[in-house]
């Protein structure tokens, strides 16, 4: 009798012992899942009534903290002689974020002033200019935005 039951006992804790395994595995692929979502792309509109600009977005603390404030209307306002820029309301972390190389079509952010450039022509390196993403529709656009734009999260 004795040996019967720890015989039961011994496949009780075997079957907990692969439920717990089951559970586990169970476990990373949602933490695996997570992940995934966390790096999808994120991509944003930029759009006045007759231009819509569509960036993607890089997966630095910046781009998110960008993606975070959204939908925004804001006012776009020419600077230099190659770029557009707006003011996002709350500033962007810089945490784990890369130092933009700016060519036409890149959107940055730049840091002492905090505002968010869009590149209609190169530009190069600046020690306080981050990445924020590329254009991937409407490019040649970039230069013609001017007062409102409406900056929202896009998806196809």
């Amino acid at each position: 009798m004795r040996s019967k039951s720890s015989t039961a006992v011994e496949k009780e804790q075997t079957s907990q012992r692969q439920d717990r395994e089951e559970n586990d595995a169970s476990q990373e692929t949602d933490t695996a899942t997570s992940a995934t979502k966390e790096e999808e792309t994120m991509n944003i509109s930029i759009r006045t009534d007759t231009i819509t600009l569509i960036y993607e977005l890089n997966q630095s603390q910046a781009a998110r903290s960008l993606y975070a404030q959204l939908p925004l209307t804001l006012e776009i306002q020419d600077y230099s002689t190659n770029e557009k820029i707006f003011y996002p309301p709350q500033e962007l972390s810089l945490e784990d974020t890369p130092l933009a190389d700016a060519k036409q079509g890149t959107l940055a952010y730049y840091a002492p002033w905090g505002d968010v450039v869009l590149f209609y022509d190169d530009f190069g390196k600046g020690s306080q200019l981050y990445a924020l993403g590329e254009i991937i529709s409407g490019k040649e656009q970039i230069e013609n935005l001017q007062g409102n734009v409406t900056i929202a999260p896009y998806q196809e």
